[in-house]
């Protein structure tokens, strides 16, 4: 039979206390995780409509200011723009002088975000 005085191991108690520390760095990381998340989906309809201006810009320089200019038209090779998988517009276009698009990630949705033919992007 062993001498289970030399034996060596965690008890219960360290145990436990490991695994409370741990449940407390959790409660804290998840709610600032969804956070970052949120600023994230923000962050991608913002740029979206600035790389969509962009375009825009290019396509009326090659066209003329008197030519629509759409999120369609503004997409391929041509003029750069690549529209992100979760950014869905409810409506874009216009000519230069005219021009507005709202869009919203579809990752949060009912957050839309608009920009105008200055290129100022209002929440």
């Amino acid at each position: 039979m062993k001498n289970l005085k030399n034996a060596k191991g965690f008890t219960l108690i360290e145990l436990l206390i490991v695994i409370a520390i741990i449940g407390i760095l959790a409660a804290i990381a998840i709610p600032q995780f969804n956070q970052y998340k949120a600023r994230a989906y923000v962050s991608d309809v913002k740029s979206n409509l600035h790389n969509l201006y962009l375009a825009c810009k290019a396509y009326w320089a090659d066209n003329g200011s008197g030519v629509s200019c759409d999120a369609t038209k503004a997409q391929g090779t041509t003029y750069g723009y690549v529209q992100s998988a979760a950014v869905s517009y409810v409506n874009s276009g216009g000519f230069e002088t005219d021009f507005t698009a709202t869009a919203e990630n579809t990752n949060a949705a009912g957050k839309q975000f608009s920009i105008d033919n200055k290129g100022t992007i209002n929440p």
